[in-house]
């Protein structure tokens, strides 16, 4: 036996107890006569200590030759500890050691263990192994865990089965680039990595299984950023029998569990939001409201002062900025260089300081009355002491810039309160998209999500302004998931592939198993997925989802723990081309 209590566990109901103890060393401190040890494992760190009078001289010589990172086992005596630690749970006690034995040894780490590590980011990954001792890193990994088995409680309690389908199936042209895999014994065939099991759980619906759930590996070869790994876990669920209302219901409470389990204060309520009005009050379709800031458009109202910037403009918007009025032309000026930066692209940002006693300025002075001023802040409901922030060109790219501008001001001014928790539902997306380079329509989602009944009639005639069935669910301004209701019906589905301009040669090819299933008497079905790497990231307020993966990819798509990918073989390659 290694160990008779782990190091998270011994308090002072332990004291005067003999215990063994096993783990790595954290930190050793010398003063001479006495040295301290922090043991650490899973659970926590005890406090060890050999004092040259209490403790056998080959045991104090053995510990004086310890590293960092060494693996030991020890003897000894629960003691009560002069100074209390409030810091660690063990921290009423520490170890008279008795007896030391060296497990393993340990090269000195490329970086600290610690919770603020100096390895950087690539050299964490490279030694991913040493990283998931530190404290952040288990942590999350710890909190992962628990938020996995709550799911799977819940979804159990409410009826739902797990099911798995398989890794290796059909590559289709839709969505992100696939991951293809070669077969050894069909040369010149391929498998490729599900994007998502959303064809297999359709089957599953018509083959009557009602509720279905999988936390499953999804694999998408698309260009990579904080919150994206090539693979990653998704919580994929279908429900027969249900409406947009049903699935919106049923998955609301599963996140009010998630959020009360996890103590996250949040409100009852999930307010619903169309795509349109998303985009055209926060510039986002996925909203962060823990902040009441919205963009408001002022087109009509500034146009035809022969300020070209404005009469040259699709639309016109603009933030109104709380009690900061009293900010520098310097300050403006480093917003306005930072929305110029390439990744946002914007031309720059116009101004008007409402600083009350009748005192109005703004950078288009030349061009604009004090009455104007007035009239425009007025209509704007804007308050002494706001600042309104304009930006203008087309409608769809200012939106976007004005909603990226909306995201940093949050930031930059503590607009935003991060205790809160704040979900919604994005509703009445597009059915369609039209490319313009390739002059057709594309499924905004995929090609199995369903119409609303209100738009049927304009598959015919306006297949542009179809609005889908479908949803996303949004928290804290990330989406963390999304589905829809499915087409279950073989005619309409047939019409959408026939708007999409795929051949009957081309969706028998993908879809032929669907499209035969769909005549044996498909019920209505929807559903939706999550991402549990994102939805543990948000839930701890954090951007980056590789700290919640025990071994992640970095954004080039690498491996660089174990080298991954890597080339093959001749041997290997010519498994894959035997005929």
């Amino acid at each position: 036996m290694y160990r008779t209590n782990n190091c998270g566990e011994l308090n002072s109901s332990f004291v005067d107890q003999e215990v063994k103890l096993s783990g790595w060393v954290n930190k050793i401190r010398t003063k001479g006569f006495i040295i301290w040890i922090d043991l650490r494992d899973r659970y926590g760190i005890t406090q060890l200590v050999f004092d040259k009078e209490r403790t056998d001289t080959s045991v104090f010589e053995a510990a004086n030759k310890l590293g960092r990172e060494f693996v030991i086992e020890v003897d000894g005596k629960v003691i009560k500890r002069k100074d209390f630690n409030k810091n660690i749970s063990t921290g009423e006690i520490e170890i008279l050691v008795s007896n030391l034995k060296i497990l393993n040894s340990s090269i000195t780490p490329p970086f600290t263990l610690e919770d603020q590590t100096d390895g950087g980011d690539e050299l964490r990954m490279k030694f991913r192994y040493l990283d998931l001792r530190r404290e952040p890193i288990k942590a999350n990994l710890i909190f992962r865990n628990k938020l996995s088995l709550e799911v799977r409680n819940y979804l159990s309690d409410n009826g739902f089965l797990d099911i798995e389908t398989p890794y290796l199936i059909k590559s289709t042209p839709e969505g992100a680039r696939d991951f293809v895999v070669p077969s050894r014994m069909h040369p010149e065939h391929y498998y490729a990595l599900p994007q998502s099991p959303q064809i297999f759980k359709q089957l599953i619906m018509i083959g009557g299984l009602d509720k279905y759930y999988q936390i499953v590996k999804c694999f998408r070869d698309e260009d990579l950023r904080a919150d994206r790994q090539p693979e990653f876990t998704q919580i994929d669920c279908e429900m027969s029998f249900v409406n947009e209302s049903d699935v919106l219901k049923q998955f609301e409470g599963l996140i009010l569990h998630l959020l009360k389990k996890f103590g996250k204060p949040v409100n009852n309520s999930f307010p619903k939001l169309t795509y349109k009005d998303a985009l055209e009050n926060y510039g986002s379709d996925k909203p962060d409201l823990r902040f009441d800031i919205k963009i408001n458009e002022i087109t009509d109202t500034v146009k035809g002062k022969n300020f070209n910037i404005f009469d040259n403009a699709e639309y016109i918007g603009c933030l109104v900025l709380p009690e900061k009025a009293e900010l520098s032309r310097k300050e403006i000026d480093n917003l306005t260089e930072w929305v110029k930066r390439p990744q946002i692209g914007a031309n720059g940002i116009l101004w008007i300081k409402n600083s009350g006693d009748n005192s109005i300025k703004s950078s288009f002075d030349k061009f604009f009355t004090s009455d104007d001023l007035k009239s425009l802040i007025k209509n704007l409901g804007s308050k002494s002491g706001d600042l309104i922030l304009i930006m203008a060109g087309t409608k769809k790219e200012t939106l976007e810039h004005l909603g990226t501008l909306r995201l940093e001001i949050g930031k930059r001014y503590d607009y935003i309160n991060y205790d809160l928790f704040c979900p919604a539902w994005i509703t009445a997306f597009p059915l369609f998209e039209y490319d313009d380079e390739e002059k057709k329509f594309k499924s905004t989602h995929h090609p199995f999500t369903s119409p609303n009944e209100e738009s049927l009639e304009l598959l015919n005639s306006n297949p542009e302004n179809v609005i889908a069935n479908a949803y996303d669910l949004v928290l804290n301004g990330n989406e963390i998931g999304g589905g829809s209701i499915r087409i279950h019906d073989y005619n309409i589905q047939m019409k959408i592939f026939e708007i999409l301009g795929m051949s009957k040669k081309e969706y028998e090819s993908q879809f032929g198993f669907l499209i035969e299933a769909l005549k044996y008497g498909a019920p209505p079905h929807g559903g939706i997925a999550f991402g549990l790497d994102r939805l543990a990231a948000v839930l701890n307020n954090k951007d980056v989802i590789r700290d919640f993966i025990a071994f992640p990819k970095n954004n080039s798509g690498k491996d660089l723990m174990i080298d991954a990918p890597a080339r093959l073989t001749k041997d290997q390659l010519k498994d894959m081309t035997k005929k």
